[in-house]
C-alpha cells in the first residue's frame, strides 16, 4: 500500500505546472540558438542562492550521490530539455517527455524488483496517448537529434527521481535542491563554453525570461518537486509531470493563438484522467 497525502500531491503538482511555461518563455523571451546557455543560466545561479540560504552541505558519504543526482535531475535533463525545445515543435517534445512515468515504472521493476500494478502501466501509456492527442500535430518535424534529446532527458529525469527517493539523502529540501542545481549547472558549463557563444546583447525581455526561469522554474519549482519526491512514490511524482504539457497547451491557446479541437480536448481530458488513474492504482497496489 502506497499511502500519501492529497496535500503533498497538490503542492508537488505546482512544480510541473510552472515548468509548463518553459516552452513559451524559451521561444518567446530568450535569444535563439543557445540551449546550453539557457539551461546553465537557469540552474547555476538558482543553486548558489539556495545553498547560501540553507547553509547545509551533504554528509561525507553523500557527496557522490548528490553529484550524480544533480547530473541526472538537473544537468543532463535541463540540457536535453532545451535542445529539444529549440529543435522540436512543443507538441512532439511534450509527447516524448511524457514517457517519464513509464520509465519510472520500468525502473521500479528492473532495479526495485517490484512489479507495479498493471493498471499503473495502462494509465501511464494512456497519459502518453493523451499528450499526443492534445498537442502533437501531423505536420510535426521529426528532427532526429531533437527526438534523441527529448528521450535522453526523460530517461535521465526518470532515473534521478527513482534514485532520489530510494537513496534518501539527509538534507533539508532547500539544500538538497540547491546542491543538485549547482552540480547540474557545473555539468552544463563545459558544453556551454565549447558549443555556444553568449549573445552580444540582451534585451529587457531576454533578461526577464532568464530571471523567471531561474527563480520560478528552478528555485521554486524544483524545491517543491524534490520535497514531493520524499513524500510520494516515484511513479506518482513522475506522473505529475504530465501537468507540464497540459499547462503548456493552455498557455499556447491563451497567448500563442493555438487552436483547440475535439481531438486535443479529448487528449487534455485523458491526460488529466491518467494522472488520477496512476495515483489510484498505486494507492491500491
Amino acid at each position: 500500500m502506497h499511502a500519501f497525502r492529497t496535500r503533498d500531491l497538490l503542492v508537488t503538482a505546482l512544480a510541473p505546472l510552472i515548468w509548463g511555461s518553459t516552452y513559451l518563455v524559451t521561444t518567446e523571451f530568450l535569444p535563439a540558438g543557445i540551449p546550453f546557455t539557457a539551461a546553465f543560466v537557469r540552474v547555476l545561479p538558482a543553486g548558489l542562492l539556495l545553498i547560501a540560504l540553507s547553509r547545509r552541505a551533504p554528509a561525507r558519504g553523500e557527496w557522490a550521490k548528490t553529484v550524480l543526482l544533480g547530473v541526472l535531475n538537473i544537468g543532463l535533463f535541463q540540457a536535453m530539455l532545451f535542445v529539444a525545445a529549440y529543435r522540436l515543435p512543443g507538441g512532439l517534445a511534450a509527447t516524448l517527455s511524457a514517457t517519464q512515468t513509464l520509465m519510472v515504472l520500468f525502473l521500479t521493476w528492473l532495479i526495485g524488483k517490484t512489479m507495479p500494478p498493471k493498471a499503473a502501466w495502462a494509465w501511464a501509456a494512456a497519459g502518453v496517448a493523451g499528450i499526443a492527442l492534445m498537442v502533437l500535430s501531423p505536420q510535426a518535424a521529426f528532427d532526429g537529434l531533437g527526438i534523441a534529446a527529448a528521450l535522453t532527458g526523460a530517461a535521465s529525469m526518470s532515473l534521478g527521481v527513482y534514485l532520489s527517493k530510494h537513496w534518501r539523502i539527509k538534507l533539508p529540501a532547500l539544500a538538497f535542491t540547491g546542491w543538485q542545481l549547482l552540480f547540474g549547472g557545473l555539468f552544463i558549463l563545459p558544453f556551454t563554453l565549447a558549443l555556444e557563444t553568449a549573445p552580444a546583447t540582451l534585451t529587457a525581455k531576454n533578461i526577464g525570461g532568464f530571471v523567471y526561469l531561474s527563480l520560478f522554474g528552478a528555485v521554486f519549482a524544483h524545491a517543491l518537486f524534490f520535497r514531493g519526491i520524499t513524500k510520494l512514490p516515484p511513479a506518482v511524482a513522475s506522473s505529475l509531470g504530465l501537468l507540464s504539457p497540459v499547462c503548456a497547451f493552455i498557455l499556447g491557446w491563451l497567448f500563442l493563438s493555438q487552436g483547440i479541437d475535439m481531438k486535443s480536448l479529448f487528449g487534455f481530458l485523458l491526460s488529466l484522467l491518467s494522472i488520477f488513474g496512476i495515483q489510484r492504482s498505486l494507492r491500491a497496489g
